[in-house]
């Protein structure tokens, strides 16, 4: 029994040596683990952040389109002498204007018709005609006063809207064809874009404009004309318009838009044979071949007055049967769609055409 005793405490005794031996090991295992990470904590974070840093290269990668910037409210143009040269395309915009040279309707962007009325000045200050605001242009192209001026909605201004007829039976029966929202009517005050009237003011809410709301739009106001106009210049292929005194002086040059078909445009010397203001416009179905609707109708419908007739604010005919130069719906696609076989121009601009032009003016269109 001793001996059986003694045996076995000597197997418990290598046993617990055993045991301790692991946890020995165990222990100093924990303790390099511990030491190799404070040693190297960049391996651990990288490891964890690799995939991350991958898809921001990625995407670095990738070129990032930006819309172009559209010149909103800057306190530096309202604050700053006059006169003074234009800064940017959008101050060359409204300097233009305001010598009846339009753009276009004005959005703060260079185009082809911002480009052609640059030109048209160029020419006027004999600089070389480039089309660009260059170094030479700047300081000649000036501002004489703020681009900017403020607008009171009025009660007038709010019952004179209303919806726009999408058929020309719906249309004739319109007491008159007048500006749908707000939106549009200072737009057109302003010469503007609509969308660029809307970024002038984000926190304006268009569906529901109340009278009295203060509304930032651009000044631009056309020099009064001192005489009638002597002649009148359509360029088909320029796609423009320009009126000279008895001197060749210009008077004003404008965007037009021409016929869509190349043997509705007439080419030689015309007459201005009537001019009206707000006018009436008569729908003929004959005049409108490729349209159902107009076929239906079947006879000739007479359209009220408004910025939203079919031929805008003004009605210069010409001594050549269905032509005329006229206002427009949309002045913001003049020039840049196509008319049954008229002239069209902004409403801006046809109203003051208007003013420059009287019965038996010459208009040349040439090629």
């Amino acid at each position: 029994m001793p001996i059986l005793k003694k045996a076995s405490s000597k197997r418990r005794g290598r046993g617990g040596d055993f045991l301790a031996l692991l946890l020995l090991i165990g222990l100093m295992g924990g303790l390099g683990w511990l030491w190799w990470h404070e040693k190297h904590p960049a391996k651990a974070v990288h490891k964890k952040s690799s995939a991350p840093a991958r898809v921001v290269e990625k995407a670095k990668e990738q070129p990032k389109i930006q819309p172009k910037p559209v010149p909103l409210v800057f306190p530096a143009r309202l604050t700053a002498d006059f006169p003074r040269p234009v800064r940017d395309v959008f101050e060359a915009q409204i300097a233009l204007a305001r010598r009846a040279i339009s753009p276009g309707s004005i959005d703060g962007a260079i185009g082809s018709q911002t480009r052609m009325a640059i030109s048209i000045f160029q020419q006027m200050e004999k600089l070389p005609a480039t089309g660009r605001l260059d170094t030479n242009t700047r300081p000649l192209l000036t501002l004489a006063a703020p681009v900017f001026t403020t607008y009171a909605v009025t009660t007038n201004d709010l019952a004179r809207l209303q919806p726009l007829g999408k058929t020309w039976l719906e249309k004739s029966q319109q007491t008159a064809l007048e500006y749908e929202s707000v939106l549009e009517l200072v737009a057109e005050k302003s010469h503007a874009h609509p969308e660029f009237i809307r970024r002038l003011n984000p926190d304006v809410n268009w569906t529901n404009v109340a009278a009295g709301t203060i509304l930032q739009i651009l000044d631009v106001d056309y020099p009064a004309p001192a005489d009638k106009a002597a002649q009148v210049v359509i360029h088909l292929s320029g796609k423009f318009l320009e009126a000279f005194d008895a001197e060749t002086n210009l008077l004003a040059h404008c965007p037009c838009s021409i016929a869509a078909r190349v043997e509705k445009r007439p080419v030689g010397e015309l007459h201005v044979a009537v001019v009206a203001p707000d006018p009436n416009y008569t729908f003929d179905p004959d005049v409108f071949p490729e349209s159902q609707e107009a076929q239906a109708i079947g006879h000739k419908l007479i359209l009220h007055p408004g910025p939203n007739n079919p031929v805008g604010v003004a009605w210069i005919g010409l001594d050549k049967t269905g032509y005329g130069i006229h206002g427009t719906p949309a002045p913001e696609q003049v020039g840049r769609t196509e008319s049954h076989g008229c002239f069209r121009l902004a409403n801006w601009d046809a109203e003051y055409l208007l003013k420059l032009a009287r019965v038996g003016l010459p208009v040349e269109v040439v090629p």
